[in-house]
């Protein structure tokens, strides 16, 4: 199974690549975890954000096979404690459907994006910085596997 996350934005500082390398590869090789990042389109004073919404979501999706199941990270998404998001992870593998989570840009994601998402996740309600988001979802897909397979890494 793979689980793509996909983020707008790139060139993230090099503590958010080590730290998502890091958590991404202590996930066992049938579940792999790879990163997609979508350029950033440049918002000056006078952007029609809508239209660049719009613009990050096409390529978002385009990265994306019609058979893969679509999970929105939103505001205004479920939150998933530990023990939820292993179940979730479960039923992820137990379909045996490739994943992709999205993450939009400053501006959220599209209408599109939203619409196509099977599921919708929120992180938190706080509001975090979109680079910590990425380390943030390794780490806790990585924690998520480790209750699932006994592995001493999460403590109840």
């Amino acid at each position: 199974m793979k689980i793509q996350l996909i983020c707008v934005g790139q060139k993230m500082p090099q503590w958010v690549s080590q730290g998502f390398q890091e958590y991404s590869k202590r996930l066992p090789s049938h579940l792999k975890l790879e990163l997609v990042e979508i350029a950033l389109p440049h918002r000056h004073k006078n952007a029609d954000i809508q239209r660049l919404k719009d613009e990050e979501g096409e390529k978002m999706l385009a990265a994306i096979t019609p058979q893969t199941n679509i999970v929105a990270l939103d505001e205004r998404g479920q939150l998933w404690n530990t023990q939820q998001l292993a179940f979730q992870l479960q039923q992820w593998m137990n379909e045996s459907s490739n994943i992709a989570l999205l993450v939009g840009g400053p501006d959220g994601l599209s209408q599109n994006c939203l619409k196509r998402a099977r599921q919708k996740w929120s992180l938190s309600p706080l509001t975090l910085p979109h680079p910590l988001v990425r380390v943030v979802i390794a780490e806790q897909l990585y924690r998520a596997w480790s209750l699932l397979n006994n592995h001493p890494y999460h403590r109840e």
